[in-house]
């Protein structure tokens, strides 16, 4: 399994997938011309890192604004989490943000609920 790195921009955020530690972390805005092609790679590391052994994939965003293919993308990636979780493999998320953000800490609520797994939102 290999790490994945997609550096940001002003309207992408820096990802970064480390295989070792288990860790998915996105940070920054999100408003791509192309969602599918920014997170079309991050979907499949996500996928091959749950294909393998039975280490925690935790899921660490610092997201501050996503338009709405973004958070598509983002509803494919807790999917992908959800399904795993619902075998018995551990996910987690972690979302951090600035407490004067209230939209992005009622978005990251919206996203909990359809969440079964450990969803944490921490104002930072």
């Amino acid at each position: 399994m290999h790490d994945i790195h997609i550096p940001g921009s002003p309207s992408t955020p820096d990802i970064h997938g480390d295989a070792a530690a288990g860790i998915l972390a996105i940070r920054g805005d999100s408003y791509p011309e192309n969602s599918f092609e920014l997170f079309s790679p991050v979907i499949d590391w996500v996928r091959a890192f749950l294909a393998g052994d039975d280490r925690l994939l935790r899921l660490d965003l610092g997201l501050v604004y996503l338009n709405t293919s973004s958070v598509k993308a983002m509803m494919d990636i807790f999917d992908l989490l959800e399904e795993a979780h619902g075998r018995g493999r551990p996910v987690a998320v972690r979302w951090t943000y600035d407490p004067r953000n209230g939209q992005i800490a009622e978005l990251a609520e919206e996203f909990r609920e359809d969440c079964t797994f450990p969803f944490e939102i921490v104002p930072c």
